[in-house]
Protein backbone atom coordinates (compact mmCIF):
# COMPACT_ATOMS: atom_id res chain seq x y z
CA UNK A 1 0.00 0.00 0.00
CA UNK A 2 2.78 2.43 0.92
CA UNK A 3 4.63 1.72 -2.34
CA UNK A 4 1.44 2.28 -4.29
CA UNK A 5 0.82 5.54 -2.45
CA UNK A 6 4.36 6.76 -3.11
CA UNK A 7 4.03 5.79 -6.77
CA UNK A 8 0.76 7.72 -6.97
CA UNK A 9 2.33 10.79 -5.39
CA UNK A 10 5.28 10.60 -7.78
CA UNK A 11 2.93 10.44 -10.77
CA UNK A 12 0.97 13.46 -9.49
CA UNK A 13 4.20 15.41 -9.02
CA UNK A 14 5.13 14.67 -12.62
CA UNK A 15 1.73 15.59 -14.03
CA UNK A 16 1.04 18.49 -11.66
CA UNK A 17 4.37 19.68 -10.20
CA UNK A 18 4.20 21.62 -6.97
CA UNK A 19 4.69 25.36 -7.07
CA UNK A 20 6.85 27.12 -4.51
CA UNK A 21 4.76 29.47 -2.31
CA UNK A 22 7.56 32.06 -2.36
CA UNK A 23 8.80 32.30 -5.97
CA UNK A 24 5.71 30.59 -7.50
CA UNK A 25 7.84 28.58 -9.93
CA UNK A 26 8.02 24.78 -9.88
CA UNK A 27 9.66 23.89 -6.58
CA UNK A 28 13.31 22.85 -6.74
CA UNK A 29 14.23 20.09 -6.06
CA UNK A 30 11.14 18.78 -7.81
CA UNK A 31 8.53 17.29 -5.49
CA UNK A 32 9.32 19.57 -2.53
CA UNK A 33 6.71 22.03 -1.29
CA UNK A 34 9.12 24.97 -1.28
CA UNK A 35 12.38 25.69 -3.08
CA UNK A 36 15.47 25.15 -0.97
CA UNK A 37 16.68 28.63 -1.89
CA UNK A 38 13.35 30.20 -0.84
CA UNK A 39 13.13 28.75 2.67
CA UNK A 40 15.13 31.55 4.25
CA UNK A 41 12.66 34.11 2.91
CA UNK A 42 9.93 32.75 5.22
CA UNK A 43 10.95 33.89 8.68
CA UNK A 44 8.47 33.43 11.55
CA UNK A 45 7.71 36.18 14.05
CA UNK A 46 10.57 36.58 16.48
CA UNK A 47 11.14 38.65 19.59
CA UNK A 48 8.49 40.15 21.86
CA UNK A 49 4.84 39.51 21.06
CA UNK A 50 1.53 40.84 22.34
CA UNK A 51 0.31 38.56 25.14
CA UNK A 52 -3.15 38.34 23.56
CA UNK A 53 -2.94 38.47 19.77
CA UNK A 54 0.82 37.74 19.36
CA UNK A 55 1.55 40.81 17.20
CA UNK A 56 5.25 41.73 17.17
CA UNK A 57 5.96 44.43 19.76
CA UNK A 58 8.44 47.27 19.70
CA UNK A 59 10.28 46.39 22.90
CA UNK A 60 10.36 43.66 25.52
CA UNK A 61 8.97 46.14 28.08
CA UNK A 62 5.52 46.03 26.47
CA UNK A 63 2.93 43.31 27.14
CA UNK A 64 0.13 44.25 24.74
CA UNK A 65 -0.14 45.86 21.33
CA UNK A 66 -2.01 49.15 20.96
CA UNK A 67 -5.15 47.38 19.69
CA UNK A 68 -5.31 44.91 22.58
CA UNK A 69 -4.79 47.71 25.13
CA UNK A 70 -7.99 49.42 24.02
CA UNK A 71 -10.19 46.56 22.74
CA UNK A 72 -11.77 43.78 24.78
CA UNK A 73 -11.51 40.70 22.61
CA UNK A 74 -13.92 37.78 22.54
CA UNK A 75 -11.14 35.31 21.81
CA UNK A 76 -8.93 34.14 24.67
CA UNK A 77 -5.57 34.25 22.90
CA UNK A 78 -4.07 33.67 19.48
CA UNK A 79 -0.96 33.21 17.41
CA UNK A 80 0.19 34.41 14.01
CA UNK A 81 3.05 32.48 12.43
CA UNK A 82 4.66 34.95 10.00
CA UNK A 83 4.86 38.76 9.92
CA UNK A 84 2.74 40.20 7.12
CA UNK A 85 5.57 41.01 4.70
CA UNK A 86 5.33 41.51 0.93
CA UNK A 87 6.44 37.88 0.39
CA UNK A 88 3.64 36.50 2.57
CA UNK A 89 1.12 38.98 1.17
CA UNK A 90 1.78 37.83 -2.40
CA UNK A 91 1.79 34.16 -1.40
CA UNK A 92 -1.52 34.33 0.46
CA UNK A 93 -3.06 36.34 -2.37
CA UNK A 94 -2.20 33.47 -4.72
CA UNK A 95 -3.70 31.01 -2.23
CA UNK A 96 -6.95 32.96 -2.06
CA UNK A 97 -7.39 34.19 -5.61
CA UNK A 98 -4.87 32.35 -7.76
CA UNK A 99 -6.12 28.79 -7.26
CA UNK A 100 -2.88 27.83 -5.46
CA UNK A 101 -4.62 25.53 -2.99
CA UNK A 102 -1.38 23.60 -2.44
CA UNK A 103 -0.05 26.68 -0.64
CA UNK A 104 -2.73 26.11 1.98
CA UNK A 105 -1.47 22.58 2.60
CA UNK A 106 2.07 23.90 2.97
CA UNK A 107 1.12 26.66 5.40
CA UNK A 108 -1.13 24.38 7.44
CA UNK A 109 1.76 21.97 7.95
CA UNK A 110 4.15 24.83 8.82
CA UNK A 111 1.62 26.18 11.33
CA UNK A 112 1.46 22.77 13.00
CA UNK A 113 5.23 22.84 13.38
CA UNK A 114 5.47 26.33 14.86
CA UNK A 115 2.28 26.42 16.94
CA UNK A 116 2.08 22.85 18.25
CA UNK A 117 3.16 23.85 21.77
CA UNK A 118 0.56 26.63 22.09
CA UNK A 119 -2.25 24.49 20.66
CA UNK A 120 -1.47 21.73 23.14
CA UNK A 121 -1.34 24.21 26.04
CA UNK A 122 -4.71 25.62 25.04
CA UNK A 123 -6.20 22.09 25.02
CA UNK A 124 -7.83 22.62 21.63
CA UNK A 125 -10.54 20.07 20.85
CA UNK A 126 -11.83 21.32 17.52
CA UNK A 127 -10.53 23.47 14.64
CA UNK A 128 -13.00 25.92 13.10
CA UNK A 129 -12.03 27.62 9.82
CA UNK A 130 -13.39 31.14 9.44
CA UNK A 131 -16.13 30.70 6.82
CA UNK A 132 -16.68 32.62 3.60
CA UNK A 133 -20.15 33.71 2.56
CA UNK A 134 -21.82 31.15 0.30
CA UNK A 135 -21.71 33.43 -2.76
CA UNK A 136 -18.03 34.22 -2.32
CA UNK A 137 -17.10 30.57 -1.84
CA UNK A 138 -19.07 29.53 -4.91
CA UNK A 139 -17.22 32.15 -6.95
CA UNK A 140 -13.78 31.18 -5.59
CA UNK A 141 -14.47 27.43 -5.50
CA UNK A 142 -12.98 26.84 -2.03
CA UNK A 143 -12.32 28.42 1.34
CA UNK A 144 -8.61 28.94 1.97
CA UNK A 145 -9.16 28.87 5.76
CA UNK A 146 -10.68 25.40 5.49
CA UNK A 147 -7.68 24.12 3.52
CA UNK A 148 -5.36 25.51 6.21
CA UNK A 149 -7.44 23.96 8.99
CA UNK A 150 -7.59 20.53 7.34
CA UNK A 151 -3.80 20.44 6.89
CA UNK A 152 -3.24 21.65 10.46
CA UNK A 153 -5.72 19.17 11.89
CA UNK A 154 -4.22 16.26 9.98
CA UNK A 155 -0.76 17.04 11.39
CA UNK A 156 -1.95 17.41 14.99
CA UNK A 157 -4.75 14.85 15.05
CA UNK A 158 -7.47 17.42 15.82
CA UNK A 159 -10.86 17.25 14.07
CA UNK A 160 -12.08 20.11 11.87
CA UNK A 161 -15.61 21.51 12.00
CA UNK A 162 -16.31 23.50 8.84
CA UNK A 163 -20.10 23.27 9.16
CA UNK A 164 -21.24 24.68 12.50
CA UNK A 165 -20.17 28.29 11.94
CA UNK A 166 -21.35 30.07 8.81
CA UNK A 167 -21.26 33.61 7.46
CA UNK A 168 -24.78 34.90 6.99
CA UNK A 169 -23.75 38.36 5.72
CA UNK A 170 -21.84 38.86 2.50
CA UNK A 171 -19.54 41.43 4.06
CA UNK A 172 -17.27 43.88 2.28
CA UNK A 173 -13.53 43.05 2.18
CA UNK A 174 -12.07 44.25 5.48
CA UNK A 175 -8.90 45.64 3.88
CA UNK A 176 -10.96 48.42 2.28
CA UNK A 177 -12.31 49.71 5.62
CA UNK A 178 -11.09 51.71 8.59
CA UNK A 179 -11.31 50.20 12.14
CA UNK A 180 -14.79 51.58 12.88
CA UNK A 181 -16.14 50.46 9.51
CA UNK A 182 -14.62 47.02 10.06
CA UNK A 183 -16.53 46.55 13.30
CA UNK A 184 -19.82 47.63 11.72
CA UNK A 185 -19.14 45.46 8.70
CA UNK A 186 -18.71 42.34 10.85
CA UNK A 187 -21.60 43.00 13.25
CA UNK A 188 -23.84 39.90 13.30
CA UNK A 189 -21.95 38.53 10.29
CA UNK A 190 -21.80 34.96 11.64
CA UNK A 191 -24.27 32.45 12.94
CA UNK A 192 -24.40 28.84 14.17
CA UNK A 193 -26.46 26.19 12.43
CA UNK A 194 -29.32 24.98 14.62
CA UNK A 195 -28.19 21.39 14.96
CA UNK A 196 -24.54 22.27 15.65
CA UNK A 197 -24.69 23.80 19.13
CA UNK A 198 -24.14 20.45 20.82
CA UNK A 199 -21.09 19.79 18.64
CA UNK A 200 -19.23 22.84 19.98
CA UNK A 201 -20.75 23.07 23.45
CA UNK A 202 -18.11 23.41 26.17
CA UNK A 203 -15.22 22.70 23.79
CA UNK A 204 -12.04 24.72 23.40
CA UNK A 205 -12.00 25.87 19.79
CA UNK A 206 -9.27 27.18 17.51
CA UNK A 207 -10.39 29.57 14.79
CA UNK A 208 -8.18 29.27 11.71
CA UNK A 209 -7.70 32.01 9.11
CA UNK A 210 -5.02 33.33 6.79
CA UNK A 211 -4.42 36.91 8.05
CA UNK A 212 -4.83 38.86 11.29
CA UNK A 213 -4.80 42.66 11.15
CA UNK A 214 -7.12 44.22 13.75
CA UNK A 215 -8.83 40.97 14.78
CA UNK A 216 -12.32 42.25 13.96
CA UNK A 217 -13.32 39.21 11.91
CA UNK A 218 -11.97 36.73 14.46
CA UNK A 219 -13.64 38.62 17.30
CA UNK A 220 -17.01 38.46 15.55
CA UNK A 221 -16.59 34.72 14.93
CA UNK A 222 -15.43 34.09 18.50
CA UNK A 223 -18.35 36.05 19.93
CA UNK A 224 -20.79 33.96 17.90
CA UNK A 225 -19.19 30.70 19.05
CA UNK A 226 -19.14 31.79 22.69
CA UNK A 227 -22.83 32.74 22.58
CA UNK A 228 -23.56 29.26 21.20
CA UNK A 229 -21.93 27.63 24.24
CA UNK A 230 -18.32 27.06 23.22
CA UNK A 231 -15.66 26.89 25.91
CA UNK A 232 -12.62 29.10 25.28
CA UNK A 233 -12.00 30.33 21.74
CA UNK A 234 -8.45 30.83 20.45
CA UNK A 235 -7.14 31.63 16.98
CA UNK A 236 -4.31 30.84 14.60
CA UNK A 237 -3.43 32.76 11.45
CA UNK A 238 -0.61 32.29 8.98
CA UNK A 239 0.24 35.99 8.81
CA UNK A 240 -0.14 38.77 11.35
CA UNK A 241 0.20 42.51 10.90
CA UNK A 242 2.47 44.72 12.96
CA UNK A 243 1.44 47.13 15.68
CA UNK A 244 1.25 50.57 13.99
CA UNK A 245 2.34 52.23 17.22
CA UNK A 246 5.32 49.95 17.86
CA UNK A 247 8.88 51.12 17.58
CA UNK A 248 11.81 49.07 16.38
CA UNK A 249 11.17 45.42 17.36
CA UNK A 250 13.56 43.51 19.57
CA UNK A 251 15.90 41.20 17.65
Amino acid sequence: MRKAKRAGETLLNILYPRRCPVCHDIAVPRGQKICTRCRDKLIPVRGSRCCLCSKPLGTSDEEYCSDCRRIKHHFKRGIGIFPYTSVIQTSLYQLKYGQRQEYGLFYGEIAALYAKKEIQQWKIQLLVPVPLHRKRQEKRGYNQAEILAEALGKCLGIPVDAQSLYRKKNTKPQKELDPSERRNNMKDAFSIRRKSAQRISGKNLLLVDDIYTTGTTLDAAAQCLKKAGAGEVFFLTIAIGSDPQAGTPDR
